[in-house]
């Protein structure tokens, strides 16, 4: 069993940054491949970013290249979305989700059930 804490969320700036953070229990942490979600008001839950089990790979939402980074620290079982740039349209609970598929994320719809999946962070972002 793996449970999955999300933190870092608030209100910025449009412009501004912030860093959110996901925190894993369980000893199998890099067997998972880790990724970031969102959900608007009144919209779909949607990909974000995600990166492998080792840290070696990474995939981006169209929307967020160049701005959001994904990275991970394996030793302390904890994975980050950096954003930068933030835009209004950012304003959205941001999911941390775990899954030992990376492949699956990119590509991800609603009917597939994740491993494991965090119970979101809000993050606005005022214009």
């Amino acid at each position: 069993q793996v449970q999955l804490v999300e933190s870092g969320g608030g209100l910025v700036q449009a412009g501004g940054s912030l860093r959110l953070s996901c925190a894993a229990s369980g000893r199998t942490f890099i067997l998972y491949a880790m990724g970031w979600f969102r959900q608007a008001p009144g919209k779909e839950r949607e990909f974000v970013g995600a990166i492998s089990g080792s840290g070696g790979s990474t995939s981006y939402a169209e929307s967020v290249k160049g701005r959001f980074t994904v990275s991970r620290d394996n030793a302390k079982n904890t994975v980050y979305l950096q954003m930068n740039s933030l835009k209004p349209e950012d304003t959205a609970v941001y999911y941390c989700a775990a899954d030992r598929l990376f492949s699956v994320f990119a590509s991800w719809g609603p009917e597939r059930a994740m491993d494991y999946w965090g119970k979101g962070t809000l993050v606005t972002v005022s214009s």
